[in-house]
């Protein structure tokens, strides 16, 4: 059980730790922000190590090296996160509870991924929901702080209680909430149609597919900018995964009718996402939008029900992790020394920082998808797996979106680049932290872009799903 179980056990006695520090009172923030980081690496380190298929508890509990892999992914991103937010919460007061609400989400979303039962599927997902939106609130000081927590309490109870309706329903009409049980016992009843669509309206909530994406720019803008970046990568990462491992398993004898519900989504989520990100000023509901976007092409690969289709998700969200993660190391370098987040702010940023503005810059030029970069490879994984199941009009779709992404990608290099300031963000020094993670994240967006090796691999795991 402990093999099995290794990820959250882990992150359970990083939990008791934080917890002993908070109550001992004596540790520093800059020691809580060091001992955490490190316990994270060494987690991450754990997770390379004695991955097997294994289900316990009867079932309801499962892992295997690709979900080893899925886990690492989020760990890394969770990592990479408080890195970069070095400077922002080695002043918190209540550093100790950040960390803890932090690591109770990220279990949270283990347990998830690992259910193989709706009911720890569930409870998984309100581990993993109910802390994120307390750490909406974190800049305690702010109004919109307070504004974005309660829009997240209100749309997760809203699209919980959907999910939990459809939950019944299944239950109801299957008499089961083992996923092989429901399996076997669908067999396409107008209730059993509207239960997946109810369980599957709540996984739209949690992605923001269009038209359930109405939460996410407030939020996201409200949130500190270590939030904001948990909730667009780990978040939306875990939730990716969790719809493929319910999809594939429990779901698959419906896999004709999901297709087409997931295929409509896509097209309409990737250019509602991209229309909205054109005129964002704000660079947090910016990349709200760019995420929704982001999710609609996941959708493509995810409809596809394939090898290859598992593999492609997968190493989009690693090369998301990296990419985005690399631009919110930016934003939140910068806001937290000058305050700013608007485009605007951002214009002659290469005149008083060029590396800050070369970095945004890879990042960005990932995200659009531009070659040679990480994200160009990862877009095309994608688009060639939903190319394989005939989609043309989607994919022709998808890439029009494509030339809409690169016009307001470059907005934000060309304010960096041409634009003059008259008020200039002056020079702007990294930490030790932040600079690690922004180097890990330049790197990881190379390696990826050059060394096709790391798709394979994951290829070769997700034969195991």
């Amino acid at each position: 059980m402990i093999l099995a179980m290794k990820f959250e056990l882990s992150l359970a006695l990083i939990l008791f730790l934080l917890l002993f520090l908070k109550i001992d009172g004596r540790a520093g923030n800059v020691f809580v922000i060091r001992l955490t980081n490190l316990l994270l690496l060494l987690n991450l380190a754990l997770g390379f190590f004695g991955n097997e298929s294994i289900e316990i508890f009867g079932g309801m509990f499962r892992t295997s090296p690709l979900l080893a892999i899925e886990k690492n992914i989020l760990n890394l991103a969770v990592l990479l996160i408080s890195l970069f937010s070095y400077d922002w919460l080695k002043n918190h007061k209540h550093l100790p509870e950040f960390f803890m609400l932090l690591v109770s989400s990220l279990m949270g979303f283990f347990f998830m991924l690992s259910s193989n039962n709706l009911l720890m599927f569930y409870l998984g997902l309100e581990l993993s929901t109910i802390p994120l939106a307390a750490l909406c609130n974190f800049d305690l000081e702010k109004k919109v702080s307070g504004e974005a927590a309660m829009k997240m309490i209100m749309s997760s109870a809203f699209s919980s209680a959907i999910l939990l309706f459809g939950i019944s329903m299944l239950y109801g009409t299957t008499g089961s909430l083992q996923f092989s049980e429901i399996s076997a016992m669908l067999h396409g009843s107008q209730l059993q149609a509207l239960g997946f669509i109810l369980f599957f309206t709540g996984f739209a909530f949690k992605l923001s597919i269009v038209p359930f994406h109405l939460w996410t720019a407030d939020v996201y803008e409200g949130s500190p900018i270590a939030v904001t970046a948990y909730l667009s990568v780990v978040s939306k990462g875990a939730m990716a995964f969790a719809l493929i491992s319910v999809l594939y398993t429990a779901f698959a004898p419906m896999a004709l009718t999901w297709f087409y519900v997931l295929a409509v989504s896509s097209a309409i989520t990737i250019t509602i996402g991209n229309l909205a990100a054109i005129r964002q000023q704000n660079l947090k509901r910016f990349f709200a939008f760019s995420s929704i976007a982001q999710v609609g092409y996941l959708l493509i690969a995810i409809s596809s029900a394939s090898q290859i289709g598992v593999a492609s998700v997968i190493y989009f969200v690693l090369i998301y992790v990296f990419t985005n993660l690399a631009a919110f190391a930016i934003i939140s370098i910068i806001s937290s020394k000058t305050g700013k987040e608007t485009v605007n702010d951002y214009k002659g940023l290469y005149a008083s920082n060029p590396t800050l503005a070369l970095i945004m810059s890879l990042a960005l030029f990932s995200l659009a998808g531009i070659p040679p970069t990480a994200g160009f490879f990862g877009k095309l994984f994608l688009l060639t797996t939903g190319a394989q199941t005939g989609m043309w009009w989607l994919i022709i779709i998808a890439s029009l979106n494509l030339i809409v992404s690169l016009y307001y990608y470059l907005r934000i290099i060309r304010a960096m680049f041409v634009d003059e300031n008259s008020e200039p963000l002056g020079k702007i020094n990294l930490s030790t932290t932040a600079l690690a993670a922004v180097c890990i994240c330049v790197g990881g967006i190379l390696i990826l872009g050059f060394v096709s090796r790391t798709f394979d691999v994951i290829f070769q795991y997700a034969a195991k799903f």
